[in-house]
């Protein structure tokens, strides 16, 4: 390079523009930066003069876009060598055979230096060198002066500001994630309050400023941040903070989990996470390092790990492929994400720019980004080709594993690179390994050579993950309602056998970071198969596709159509015409999560809807437990009309939910009466304490024939209990009334008589005289 082409530098992270030495240049008109900022992305690279044309005005360029374009240059060579003749061949900017190029180093360029001290940063994260990784990061974004290519006009320069813009965000929230792992809570909170007033959208954004805020004991910031978002959000989408950010909110406002957040000093660097234990994998794990061998001998195939969420596909992929490749093979990674499905070729470009990390190949990666901007207005006919042949490129260099994990969140034009690719596997060494949900219509055209299910975990490997987990021991009782929740799901058996314990069993609402996977895992489905899941969980266990549709006003040929993805994916089970949750704990996060007033009006309501359809009185009942739902008069009625019902199909929910009557002040006192004396019965029958009860309504009940059995009930109870003076008191006392039932009194007569042996004095002279016992009918001779 020449002394003319020194000292050069092209700014793009922000308005356009460029100095050499300490002299700004002036570039003059936006089109004229335009065609600088495709140049400098080039650099050292040809451009036709019909690729400047598409990049300032697309596929509908004015017809003086040629010339237009020869002006914008020729102003530029004036710019950039000012003291060239004008009839001199230019040194910085030259063309040939229709191409311009622009003869400057990537160290010339921000966009460049930005990239190359991302790609440093990872390269420290790799290293778990957490210090080092945020020096790379803050240099990167130090380059930054607004938004990117601010004010430059055409497609071009839009699909390079959203790239680039992303970049910057992501790098930003990993800075911000760095300086609260260190303890820099005060960086911290200045860089997310930046953050946030740009993407005032950003929940993630939100919730690390939260976290940053409580862990400096700024509470009521804290507070105030998720309450400007909610605003916010009400008057922009319409929705409310997510169940994660509600939940951090009110740990915060009530102080629990205080030592989730800790102030951490600045002297004590955060250590590397622990991976996550791998337990129960080993076929699978073995299957990836055999096919890691068979690529570095030239035998080339295609893998994909399907399973449902938190069944520990990424886990699988880290433990069996990260540290093991062997030596000459190139990895790559890649994951699908929201990002990526909006970026052609993102998660291609991803595994691809991470296996070439060396300046050899940096010439590919450039070339597949090229194709990828070019397919950023729809691919062509030629994208899939194009990106093809730079992938056998590639392989044909060096063995190449490329590892797509989520590959379901790829964007189209990946899925069917991803497919022609698999054709190279029988020819190339070329390992493609990508992890899936299973039943994704979008991976149906997208074959490989295997694909392995991972099943939950057996009782065993899950017990034995939660011990590697938490040495502490669980008691076996809880231990088993954990297993069952979890449903052998080890991202769940994780977070489960993690969270804070009472008493020795876990407890109260499910940890934040649980419902934040929840939601994320729920997150790819249609908002009317979240709204039906939602329901299914409100009702319980083994709920039907009946009363779901009762409940939600759909139809049930509608409603299975609604649910068919939940199923596929594995969320749901049981038969066709049940709604069974693999992991018990997705439904309780679905309805913990809900606020506690609305989790009642909704238990109100779908109590109702069950009862009009006639659904089972215990459905109805367990939707007046579950809320727990207070008692107006017309389910007071209905319970009333039903319990007869209840007591013989579930006897046990009957006397859970006729307790809660007892509490129930706004109640009749009649129906309380009648609802109580069943209770009585239910808890004689088995043979528990009713004395409570019994006595309650045999003392305010005017029906003697009521009033006879409780008194029975009650003497009964205390009987079973031993209590036998207690028992024969309550038996004298109705014997003394007179005006009870004459089949009762014979029935109490019989009691005094079996309890004689057990009463205190003469037994055989018990403490009533014959007329009482025997009745009106025998005279009694003084």
């Amino acid at each position: 390079m020449t002394a003319a082409h020194e000292g050069m530098d092209l700014r793009l992270l922000g308005p356009v523009r460029a100095w050499r030495g300490e002299a700004e240049l002036p570039l003059g008109s936006a089109r004229r930066a335009a065609v600088l900022a495709v140049l400098a992305l080039h650099a050292g690279h040809a451009v036709s003069r019909q690729q400047l044309v598409t990049a300032l005005w697309g596929d509908e360029p004015p017809a003086s876009a040629t010339g237009n374009v020869y002006t914008y240059v020729s102003t530029l060579r004036q710019v950039l060598e000012p003291g060239r003749d004008r009839w001199a061949a230019g040194q910085l900017l030259t063309s040939g055979g229709g191409t311009y190029c622009l003869h400057v180093r990537e160290q010339d360029v921000d966009v460049f230096r930005f990239e190359a001290l991302r790609e440093e940063s990872r390269r420290h994260r790799s290293a778990g060198d957490r210090r080092a990784e945020l020096a790379a990061l803050e240099a990167a974004l130090h380059l930054w002066q607004g938004e990117a290519l601010f004010g430059v006009p055409g497609p071009y320069a839009a699909a390079q500001r959203l790239r680039l813009t992303e970049l910057r965000l992501a790098s930003a929230e990993r800075q911000a994630a760095l300086l609260l792992e260190l303890g820099r809570n005060d960086e911290a909170i200045a860089a997310l309050r930046l953050l946030v007033q740009a993407y005032p959208l950003q929940e993630t954004l939100h919730g690390m400023l939260m976290t940053a805020l409580h862990a400096s004991g700024r509470r009521a910031e804290a507070l105030r941040v998720h309450d400007h978002l909610s605003e916010v959000l009400l008057e922009e989408t319409g929705t409310e903070p997510s169940a994660a950010l509600r939940a951090m909110r009110l740990r915060i406002l009530t102080g629990a989990g205080e030592q989730a957040v800790p102030v951490r000093g600045p002297a004590t660097p955060a250590a590397p996470a622990e991976p996550a234990p791998l337990i129960g994998r080993d076929a699978e794990a073995g299957l990836l390092r055999r096919a890691q061998l068979d690529v570095a001998a030239g035998r080339g195939r295609s893998i994909r790990i399907e399973g449902t969420p938190g069944m520990g596909k990424s886990t699988l992929l880290a433990a069996a492929l990260r540290a093991t490749a062997p030596p000459g093979c190139r990895t790559g990674w890649g994951v699908g994400d929201e990002l990526a499905q909006r970026m052609p070729l993102g998660v291609l470009l991803e595994c691809v720019e991470s296996a070439m990390s060396g300046d050899a190949t940096r010439d590919l990666v450039r070339q597949l980004f090229t194709v990828a901007a070019d397919a950023l207005d729809g691919p062509g006919p030629q994208t899939v080709e194009r990106a093809v042949a730079l992938v056998r490129q590639a392989a044909s260099e060096a063995p190449l594993i490329l590892v797509a994990d989520d590959l379901q969140r790829a964007d189209t034009t990946t899925l069917r690179v991803w497919a022609t690719l698999y054709e190279l596997t029988r020819e190339l060494p070329l390992l493609l390994v990508a992890s899936a949900r299973p039943g994704n219509p979008g991976l149906y055209g997208v074959p490989a050579d295997e694909i392995v299910t991972l099943a939950p975990l057996t009782p065993q490997e899950a017990t034995a993950l939660v011990r590697a987990v938490t040495p502490e021991p669980f008691d076996p009782r809880v231990l088993h309602r954990l297993l069952a929740d979890a449903g052998g799901n080890p991202y769940y058996l994780r977070h489960l056998a993690a969270a804070p314990r009472e008493g020795g069993g876990y407890r109260g609402a499910p940890p934040a970071e649980l419902v934040a996977a929840v939601d994320a895992h729920l997150a790819t489905f249609g908002e009317d198969t979240r709204h039906v899941l939602r329901a299914a969980a409100f009702l319980g266990d083994h709920c039907t596709v009946a009363e779901v549709a009762a409940v939600t006003d759909q139809e049930p040929a509608e409603l299975h159509r609604i649910i068919e993805p939940a199923r596929a994916a594995g969320v749901l089970t049981g038969e066709r015409e049940t709604l069974v949750f693999r992991h018990r704990i997705v439904a309780r996060v679905l309805h913990e999560s809900t606020p506690a007033a609305l989790r009642i009006m909704l238990h109100r309501s779908f109590a109702g809807k069950i009862a009009e359809v006639g659904g089972a009185p215990e459905r109805v009942v367990g939707q007046l437990l579950a809320g727990p739902v207070p008692l107006d008069s017309g389910a007071s009625r209905w319970l009333a009309q039903h319990i007869e019902q209840l007591s013989a199909r579930a006897p046990q929910v009957a006397v859970s939910m006729l307790k809660r009557v007892r509490t129930e002040y706004a109640l009749d006192e009649e129906t309380r009466l009648g609802l109580t004396a069943w209770l009585a019965r239910l808890l004689d029958q088995q043979r528990a304490n009713a004395v409570a009860e019994a006595g309650w309504v045999a003392a305010r009940t005017t029906d003697v024939e009521l009033e006879a059995e409780m008194q029975w009930i009650m003497a009964n109870s205390h009987d079973r209990l031993g209590e036998h003076v207690a028992a024969a008191d309550v038996a004298r006392s109705a014997l003394s009334a007179r005006r009870l039932p004459e089949p009762w009194l014979n029935r109490f007569r019989t009691l005094i008589t079996r309890l004689r042996p057990h009463l205190p004095g003469e037994p055989t002279t018990p403490h009533l005289n014959r007329a009482m016992l025997l009745g009106d009918k025998v005279s009694v001779i003084r």
